[in-house]
């Protein structure tokens, strides 16, 4: 079963200013994501974001939520993984 891949803003605004190297690494990641929100190596967000969950893409992070019964799944934020829980 196929999601829909929504990207918030946010999510957008920091896709642009990334890399070209490091936008295909995520393209790919993200492009998997709409194929199985819940891949090997996906964790479970905790604390104020405990909704959430993220992938890991490089030293990057995709952090995202599921609706199951809408097959979407909104993309919050894609940060570098020193920046991607503040």
């Amino acid at each position: 079963m196929s999601f829909t891949l929504l990207l918030e803003r946010q999510a957008e605004k920091e896709l642009r200013s990334l890399p070209r190297q490091i936008l295909k690494r995520i393209d790919k990641r993200l492009l998997a994501l709409a194929k199985d929100p819940w891949p090997r190596g996906s964790a479970k967000l905790k604390g104020k974001e405990s909704e959430g969950w993220r992938i890991r893409a490089g030293d990057y992070r995709i952090l995202y939520t599921v609706d199951s019964t809408r097959n979407e799944i909104k993309v919050y934020r894609i940060k570098h993984r020193r920046e991607a829980y503040r």
